[in-house]
């Protein structure tokens, strides 16, 4: 009797690009329903990964991001021998796709990349005309054939935690009874990704002002940064930086009503289970990589010189971001229907997606 398809996801160490991958996971499971579907990954992406139904199970690989670790990586691949059919390569690394290789799974699919000649051995090239998203570049490695067509993919959506939530929401003391609108201001790519520190605590005082709580999200590298925009909202600003795992930004942000945030991590995060989220693009498109929520707004100037791809403005100024107001914003902020598309709000024109040779560089 043929057994149901085993399928190993080597999956991407990025928090914003784990997100993003769940479209492939999707859609897996819709044309094979009856597979075994696991995602090898380290634990900080892992523990996103128990959160989307469609995977069964995540394996852990903790390898720093760059790092050969050689050995780490042999010893995986002896545990996972003989246990899968087929391997799915997200990122376009060689050392990505060696632990497939090693293992000896049969069917190895991924994109042309660097020297993996050999380790990839069911090669998938992209047409980035027809399908220029990131999450598309990610679902189409779940379909039988290269050349099938995709279709709409679905939206992430992370499963919630009510109970632990609402140890959170005590034991953090949030005031669940106003309404909330989340930040993730900070920007570990680097500072052309960032909308100034500034700008975050006018939006927070305004807010504040108008009897909303802000909720401020990040890693220890923010911390001074959400403590300045947490002052501007002295009444209802909250600074949970450091204070909250992944997991519980996404609970969190669940109860938000809407979430702020720059191209980063915790701002693709949280519209995995935000109602809505308002996005700031400078040094990216934001067509590229949008936020995958029910309601969304992107904000973005369409600089000549946008989108650069780099972390730090080449041209000293980050205008692409600094020019950005806080009035739209809020406006958005306040006015659920309100979208801040470059073609409805902005003139400055629009550059092309970046193609896949040049996306930022694979974990």
């Amino acid at each position: 009797m043929q057994h149901s398809p085993r399928i190993l996801i080597v999956g991407p160490s990025w928090i914003g690009d784990m997100v993003m991958a769940q479209g492939l996971f999707k859609t897996l499971r819709r044309r094979l329903p009856q597979a075994r579907i696991d995602v090898l990954a380290p634990d900080v992406t892992a523990s996103l990964v128990a959160r989307m139904p469609e995977v069964d199970a995540a394996v852990p690989l903790n390898i720093a991001h760059r790092e050969f670790a050689w050995g780490a990586r042999r010893r995986a691949a002896h545990a996972l021998r003989a246990r899968y059919d087929q391997a799915i390569v997200m990122q376009r690394s060689a050392k990505a796709a060696l632990v497939p290789w090693l293992a000896g799974i049969p069917q190895r699919t991924g994109y042309r990349g660097e020297l993996r000649y050999g380790l990839i051995n069911d090669v998938r090239t992209l047409d980035t005309a027809r399908y220029p998203r990131k999450v598309e570049h990610y679902a189409l490695l779940g379909l039988e054939h290269e050349g099938d067509a995709l279709g709409e993919v679905e939206l992430p959506r992370l499963s919630i935690d009510e109970q632990r939530r609402s140890a959170l929401t005590a034991s953090l003391a949030l005031d669940r009874d106003r309404p909330a609108i989340g930040f993730a201001p900070g920007a570990a790519y680097g500072g052309a990704k960032q909308w100034p520190a500034t700008h975050f605590a006018r939006l927070a005082e305004a807010l504040d002002a108008r009897g909303i709580a802000v909720w401020i999200f990040g890693s220890a590298a923010d911390r001074d940064l959400a403590a300045g925009i947490a002052a501007a909202a002295p009444r209802h600003g909250a600074n949970l930086c450091e204070r909250t795992s992944l997991v519980d930004i996404a609970d969190l942000a669940s109860l938000t009503h809407a979430f702020v945030g720059n191209d980063t991590g915790v701002m693709h995060l949280a519209a995995a289970t935000a109602p809505r989220v308002l996005a700031i693009y400078g040094a990216t498109h934001p067509d590229y990589a949008p936020p995958l929520a029910p309601a969304e707004a992107r904000f973005w100037l369409g600089l000549a010189c946008a989108p650069c791809r780099e972390r730090v403005c080449p041209l000293g100024h980050n205008a692409c971001m600094r020019d950005i107001p806080v009035a739209d914003v809020l406006h958005a902020c306040l006015n659920p229907e309100a979208r801040a598309l470059p073609s409805l709000h902005y003139a400055a024109g629009r550059a092309a997606p970046p193609s896949a040779a040049t996306e930022e560089p694979a974990p």
